[in-house]
């Protein structure tokens, strides 16, 4: 009797060999490509390490004083207004914002000890995946989201005889809308995060057609869902079937785009590692083995592809689906030089074909021209940070009809505006203004009016802006 060999197809190699689970991606390695797999892993790892490092090293520099903060010289200003009426209420409110302001900070430095623990313990036993960095990053994201805007409170003034009553109110519980000049109106989503039809999970890549209606990749509810023109609840159209590698099933898409030649949905299964196209809910794989973030197509029917396992962006002509496809930007080992990426994700082409990728831990956005060598920096590339000249992992990009470049900011709740060849960009959605606070921002595009849409991924929403240009 033969004996029996364990032998399977490696995911990367396509070969029968003994092979080895990743708990995390749930895909078989044999043991070559399981420590290139290992390697990547470890290099996320690195990644949010040195965030890390460069948060604390910045809330232990910019720990404010709860007894600085604004709200205190209100309280101060209408306590002089009011004088012996009010004085009692005073010192009520400070108490409280004291107390929550000095909340927050304990708060943050719990948090710091506990993901320090944590960071210490993957590094020693060197086992952790995919879902591990994430839960990482999220950490990480959520209490630099925390410092930066530490007060979760406001005044609200009440007007009654002599003096107007204060109280001390949640942010939470004031209007979504406020008097900025980019109000936002929300589009999608917005009531919370479950899997509804009238709710989304962390919406990455959107795409909207000529009719205002927006597909958008539903990442943790792993489908795609379009909602039509002023609709108050989407529908799916691919997925939706649990999270899976089957051919009916998507695992954390990133990106959708419609084919407008015969109306295809193409998505970037990216926990699958491949990109897949649904077409009246028959279903196939165009390109396998691929960590695929960014989708787009240009005029003439190219398909291009960010691939963050090669650090590169690639092209593949229609129908041509089963080679390695063509490198047009990147490709060339990870990098900070003008002919290398550093994790690409989103990415735009233009009618000249040339390609705008948001180059992630560069914190940049690149242009490569059509068969270019390397490319120029259009946004960011001053290192990660706050400054107008800067950026802090971007991931949606789009340019308008004047050539201006959108990038969503995520880090820094923003979106921005350059124009190629000037040094800093403009802050057009995000920022101090009440009607457009976003939380890491990530896919954008345009409708034929020019009205912005952003998905919205830590509040689960699509947000609609109309710019003043």
């Amino acid at each position: 009797m033969a004996m029996k060999t364990n032998r399977t197809q490696c995911v990367i190699c396509n070969k029968d060999k003994i092979t080895y689970l990743c708990e995390g991606c749930l895909k078989n390695f044999c043991l070559m490509d399981l420590t290139k797999h290992r390697q990547i892993l470890n290099e996320e790892l690195h990644h949010i390490i040195n965030d890390y490092n460069q948060f604390k090293q910045g809330f232990n520099e910019q720990k404010p004083s709860p007894h600085d903060l604004s709200l205190i010289n209100e309280i101060n200003q209408w306590e002089m207004d009011s004088i012996i009426k009010i004085q009692q209420k005073a010192r009520d409110c400070r108490e409280i914002v004291i107390k929550s302001s000095q909340t927050c900070i304990n708060d943050i430095e719990k948090k710091f000890n506990d993901l320090n623990e944590q960071l210490k313990q993957f590094q020693q036993e060197n086992e952790f995946n995919e879902i591990n960095l994430e839960y990482l990053r999220n950490e990480l994201i959520k209490m630099r989201e925390e410092f930066y805007h530490p007060s979760v409170i406001s005044i609200e003034q009440d007007s009654q005889p002599f003096i107007n009553e204060i109280s001390i109110i949640s942010l939470e519980e004031k209007p979504k809308l406020g008097k900025g000049k980019q109000n936002a109106v929300t589009i999608a989503g917005g009531n919370r995060k479950v899997k509804e039809l009238n709710q989304l999970n962390h919406p990455e890549g959107i795409f909207i057609d000529k009719n205002k209606n927006i597909f958008i990749a539903d990442h943790d509810n792993h489908r795609i869902v379009e909602w039509k023109y002023n609709a108050k609840e989407g529908q799916i159209i691919a997925g939706g079937n649990k999270q899976g590698n089957r051919i009916n099933q998507l695992s954390q898409p990133t990106d959708v785009i419609i084919d407008q030649q015969n109306h295809s949905i193409i998505i970037a299964d990216r926990g699958n590692s491949r990109v897949v196209q649904w077409f009246n809910q028959n279903q196939q794989i165009l390109i396998d083995n691929i960590y695929c973030y960014g989708l787009a197509m240009d005029k003439f029917g190219f398909l291009y592809a960010s691939d963050r396992t090669t650090n590169a962006v690639k092209r593949w002509k229609m129908g041509e689906y089963n080679n390695e496809g063509i490198v047009v930007a990147g490709g060339n080992g990870k990098g900070n030089e003008l002919n290398q990426l550093s994790s690409p994700t989103f990415i735009f082409v233009d009618e000249d074909q040339s390609i705008y990728v948001s180059d992630r831990y560069n914190h940049r956005v690149m242009k490569w021209r059509k068969d270019a060598k390397e490319g120029t920096v259009v946004a960011g590339g001053n290192g990660q940070g706050r400054n107008l000249n800067q950026l802090s992992y971007p991931r949606g990009v789009i340019v308008d009809d004047l050539d201006q470049i959108y990038v969503a900011d995520s880090s820094n709740n923003r979106i921005m505006r350059w124009c190629e060849g000037k040094e800093e960009g403009e802050i057009v959605v995000g920022g101090k203004g009440e009607g457009d606070q976003l939380n890491r921002p990530m896919g954008l595009s345009f409708d034929d009016e020019g009205n912005l849409y952003v998905a919205d991924y830590e509040n689960h929403r699509i947000e609609k802006f109309k710019l003043i240009l």
